[in-house]
């Protein structure tokens, strides 16, 4: 017993006396770090953080000691420098790409506390440094042929705004019974993906109509597989949103992502880096590009307008309605939609006027002054975001087309992966 005790006496004094070398730096240790940045800029710009489901007490140190822009733009370039010494020779393709992910989106942060510092960016560049794909800014004159198409669609007298509001008006939800259709869509939407792709048990949400939101839908990440969907219900909401809503902002689209995301990486893994989502990063151009392919990866051909009137229309007590001539005019829509971009990029950059600004959004989203006017709202609030969902949609859409006939498996690993928007072209 003497012996040993002497040998534990001398082990006890070598360690005191021995340097210790410092810990290897790890991915773990910088994605716990990286989610600290998140959390603290979030802190200088509300509404930066769109989820966080981590240890609250994270969340309580950004909320307590946040850092100022300067230390915050050096924390992101510490990242980066670590990120870069870390060594991934010989590791597995998930531990290569989860480097390649955390070094998109501090890239992205780092953009972002640029931008809150005072940088101006043109709309592209801006798309670019944030979501980690650059958009195509095509001249207005581009879309007139299909204006023209439409304006054949949907002739009569009167300016084609006009027109295609009255086509429209016939399928607007009354209010009194938005709700039971709204619950009704994305139960089918929940249904669909179902069969395809299997949900934590403990899945859920909550619906809810809100008002004065520059948005139209806005999905709450809660975390634990729960989300609060909200349905901005200011203005007429027609029988083909209602599924569009119900796909993109739960099943497949952001309730699902999200669900897969804390699942595969969170709780499977424990990657803490997946536990929080900054809305200006590379997540939100898969995020939002996914949920607008959902709806056509759920509700294919002509299923949407058979769904709507077979279902929703009597739930919203539509009759006579020519829903096969509203799916052709969706359809050549959704052709209009990157001009947003190019107004975006002239308003932002100064070169439009608000007041013609509204009006070039009516003009190439079809819709009214008012209804222009919230539009143009977002683009003020979010600005190069709206690349996320015409372009994201084309994007993933394509790679998901790519990767055989499976759509619904391809489309569950997107879901399920740190696969950003480079990996998609």
């Amino acid at each position: 017993m003497r012996i040993l005790a002497l040998s534990f006496l001398l082990m006890l004094g070598a360690c005191a006396t021995a340097p210790v070398p410092a810990p290897a730096d790890s991915l773990d240790r910088i994605a716990a770090n990286y989610v600290a940045l998140i959390l603290e800029i979030g802190e200088r710009e509300p509404g930066y953080v769109d989820a966080y489901y981590g240890p609250p007490e994270w969340q309580e140190a950004a909320q307590a000691h946040p850092r100022e822009l300067p230390a915050l733009a050096d924390g992101a370039a510490a990242l980066t420098a670590r990120l870069n010494a870390v060594s991934v020779s010989g590791a597995d393709a998930a531990t290569v790409q989860r480097r390649k992910y955390l070094l998109a989106h501090v890239a992205a942060a780092s953009a972002r506390l640029r931008m809150l510092s005072g940088e101006t960016m043109s709309f592209a560049d801006e798309a670019e440094a944030l979501f980690g794909i650059r958009p195509d800014l095509l001249p207005l004159s581009a879309y007139d042929p299909v204006l023209a198409e439409i304006d054949a669609l949907v002739p009569g007298p009167g300016s084609l705004i006009d027109r295609v509001t009255a086509f429209k008006a016939a399928f607007v939800i009354p209010a009194d019974r938005l709700e039971s259709v709204l619950a009704a869509a994305i139960a089918e939407c929940r249904a669909r993906t179902a069969a395809h792709i299997t949900l934590p048990a403990n899945e859920r949400f909550t619906l809810s109509l809100v008002g004065d939101k520059p948005w139209s839908g806005y999905n709450y990440y809660l975390g634990d597989a729960a989300s609060r969907i909200e349905i901005n219900a200011d203005f007429p909401i027609h029988t083909e949103r209602a599924i569009d809503l119900g796909c993109h902002e739960g099943y497949p689209g952001h309730h699902v992502y999200n669900a897969l995301l804390e699942r595969t990486f969170v709780r499977e893994r424990g990657w803490v880096e997946m536990s929080v989502y900054p809305l200006f990063s590379p997540m939100s151009f898969v995020a939002e590009g996914s949920a607008n392919y959902g709806i056509d990866l759920a509700f294919p051909g002509d299923e949407s307008a058979r769904y709507e009137a077979a279902v929703l229309a009597p739930l919203a007590g539509i009759a006579d309605a020519d829903f096969a001539k509203k799916a052709r005019l969706g359809a050549l829509m959704r052709r209009l939609a990157r001009a947003e971009y190019t107004i975006a990029d002239d308003f932002l950059s100064g070169r439009e006027a608000r007041d013609e600004t509204i009006a070039r959004l009516a003009r190439y989203s079809l819709t009214t002054p008012d209804k222009a006017a919230q539009r143009l709202r977002f683009i003020e609030t979010y600005r190069s975001y709206v690349i996320n969902y015409g372009l994201g949609r084309d994007t993933v859409q394509a790679w998901v087309e790519r990767q055989g006939a499976d759509h619904w498996a391809a489309m569950e690993t997107l879901l399920s992966s740190q696969i950003l928007p480079v990996d998609l072209k």
